[in-house]
């Protein structure tokens, strides 16, 4: 989209531009870029709230430094629509998260000024890190500033990276953007101490006052300056309730505006003259500039289309996860021992009435996934019933502690899998299609998927009544198919497949939400007097291994089909059965997802760039029929 109306931003194509102009305009372009961002997603949806966020700090960032030589690191990376309009791809905006387009996050191949990718939160300050030591080894002198938020700043990996940064001393600026808020409010003991230092307005002020007069007094001797130094730091303890980071190492510079771009830039300038790490606490708010979102962050944090006079979005289907929210709530009213876990996820993952509901049994832990998961482990341990509501590749941050904490002690943790399979706009770093790979592979564990939302709650039942160790159920980003929901939920019997139609010749073996699109290529199929077998695979592991047994007897030949990695997926363990039961010549073809990352677009681009369409699957058995014996 041109920039048409915008004054100053229609002749923003790079940072060098933005170094023309005066403080006042700084301010008129911010204004134009929040105006530019509310109109632009309103038409393809986004992360919006994020952006107006910080927009006077990337305003700031880029007037000062000079990237792509300083180096700009974004964590997380959806609130960095900013940078991309600063940095020539205004006008790619109209794409934005479709197929092709432009990417919802920061993205080397988009840019020189993308230094560094992510969609997961907490990873910035050790990629600074790496590359501040890299600019010393190779005698360069460029500036690396990382960008994070207060919520991923509660993030392990950011607090080890804290550490080793405080530990090594090296020039470093860590902008730490504080809107008290990551996707849902924030919490912790991390988040009250901010709340703490946002409250000490007075602490850099007085401590430059002092400074300042103990540097008039004339010197008699390194007594005086010790006992000066002794006096600095006592007022430290004086005036914050805490200096955690200068104690880490950091220079603290703080808090400041961060929608005052005087502010923003004399502080930065300060950090970038200073030698040695240095953090600049701004205080942001996330929505700024645009009512709707200021008032609900937690909605707009990435949101739809929608009316930019009212606000009003278009309204949703029922979905997934709004089934898994309801089926909670159902059994939590059963069974007194079930309580809810969420790495600050609890909007995303349906439990906020869940919570309403049950206040003291779900836990919010912050972006943390890997306490999350041995938490739920550690409530295991007394015997309650705790479920681990995470995204699937949310769960891939808490890998070592499904398998050292969770399975290794057999603990009975439900891990309720969201976001399983292809999600659509948020592309390349959310997709969830690794976790039936890396999860089957873990000794003691059983994974279901279901074919349908009905299907899902008699899983969650399942997995409710299952005291055997750690249980798993997945489920899509996806609207409901709307069958018929039974009244009572019953439990499933593990490791138990169902034929959902007899044939010939030749077997689909789905796996999880993507029986639609089976079903769909057998219903062609019929149509044309073809009858291949069709079975709801509902376990991954254990495998159905009556029913593969008798396939491979009668002389199936089988197509597996999953929304998941082919590479150690549901279709390699159907293969590795067969190979380790001597069934060396079952045919087996597996549909799924090939093995490179799938970019955004919607989920039906995605499936139909992959092959995983009704199309391909009634393909495949027309293929297979010269050699098959069809039913008369």
């Amino acid at each position: 989209m041109k920039a048409r109306g915008y004054v100053l931003l229609a002749n923003i194509n790079s940072p060098k531009d933005l170094k023309k102009l005066t403080i006042p305009q700084l301010n008129k372009l911010a204004s134009e870029i929040r105006s530019f961002l509310v109109e632009n997603l309103a038409k393809t949806g986004g992360h919006l709230a994020p952006n107006l966020g910080v927009v006077e700090l990337t305003v700031a960032l880029h007037y000062l430094f000079d990237s792509p030589v300083d180096k700009l690191i974004w964590d997380v990376g959806h609130q960095a629509y900013v940078h991309k309009i600063l940095t020539g791809r205004r006008d790619l905006f109209p794409t934005l998260r479709q197929y092709k387009g432009l990417c919802g996050f920061p993205k080397m191949s988009e840019s020189p000024h993308d230094v560094w990718e992510t969609g997961h939160s907490s990873t910035s300050l050790s990629a600074a890190m790496g590359m501040a030591t890299a600019r010393d080894l190779k005698g360069e002198k460029h500036n690396v500033v990382a960008v994070i938020g207060d919520g991923a700043l509660t993030g392990g990996m950011a607090l080890e990276a804290l550490n080793h940064i405080g530990h090594e001393k090296k020039k470093l600026i860590v902008v730490l953007n504080d809107n008290e808020m990551s996707i849902a409010p924030n919490v912790g003991a991390l988040h009250n101490y901010l709340g703490k230092l946002r409250s000490a307005n007075n602490y850099q002020r007085a401590k430059d006052e002092l400074e300042s007069l103990l540097k008039s007094i004339p010197a008699v001797g390194g007594k005086l300056a010790h006992f000066a130094e002794r006096i600095k730091d006592s007022l430290k303890y004086l005036l914050v309730s805490g200096v955690l980071f200068e104690e880490l190492g950091l220079t603290y510079i703080g808090p400041i505006d961060g929608h005052n771009i005087e502010l923003l830039l004399a502080a930065l300038r300060t950090a970038s003259q200073t030698n040695g790490p240095v953090l600049i606490h701004a205080i942001t708010k996330k929505g700024k500039g645009y009512a709707p979102a200021e008032a609900d962050s937690v909605k707009w944090h990435g949101i739809g289309t929608y009316k930019i006079e009212s606000g009003e979005s278009a309204k949703s289907a029922p979905t997934y996860t709004s089934v898994f929210a309801d089926t909670m709530i159902r059994l939590a009213e059963q069974d007194k021992r079930i309580v809810a876990v969420t790495p600050a996820m609890p909007a995303g993952s349906g439990l906020l009435k869940f919570g309403e509901r049950f206040p003291d049994r779900l836990f919010d832990v912050g972006i943390a996934e890997q306490h999350a998961c041995t938490f739920a482990a550690g409530l295991a341990t007394q015997g309650l019933k705790p479920v681990f509501a995470v995204y699937s590749t949310f769960l891939q941050r808490a890998y070592d502690q499904l398998i050292h904490d969770v399975a290794r002690q057999k603990l009975n943790v439900v891990f309720a899998v969201d976001r399983a399979g292809l999600v659509g706009a948020d592309g390349e770093t959310h997709q969830g299609v690794y976790d039936i790979a890396f999860m089957r592979a873990i000794p003691n564990m059983v994974i279901m998927a279901p074919k349908d939302e009905n299907e899902l709650q008699h899983m969650m039942q399942t997995a409710m009544a299952y005291d055997d160790g750690p249980i798993s159920f997945r489920y899509p980003r996806l609207n409901i198919t709307g069958v018929k929901m039974d009244e009572e939920m019953h439990v499933l019997p593990i490791g138990k497949a169902e034929i959902v139609k007899e044939g010939t010749g030749v077997a689909i073996l789905s796996f999880g939400h993507v029986f639609e699109l089976a079903e769909q290529a057998v219903n062609q199929l019929n149509s044309e007097g073809i009858f291949p077998m069709l079975v709801n695979a509902r376990f991954c592991k254990p495998l159905d291994e009556e029913l593969l047994l008798r396939l491979a007897k009668e002389g199936y030949e089988i197509i597996t089909v999953e929304e998941g990695a082919v590479s150690g997926g549901f279709g390699s363990a159907v293969l590795e059965f067969y190979a380790r039961n001597g069934y060396h010549t079952v045919p087996v073809e597996t549909i799924g997802i090939p093995d490179y990352f799938v970019e955004h677009g919607s989920v039906k681009e995605q499936r139909q760039e992959v092959g995983l369409t009704a199309e391909r699957i009634a393909a495949s058995v027309r293929a297979i029929l010269p050699v098959t014996k069809q039913r008369a």
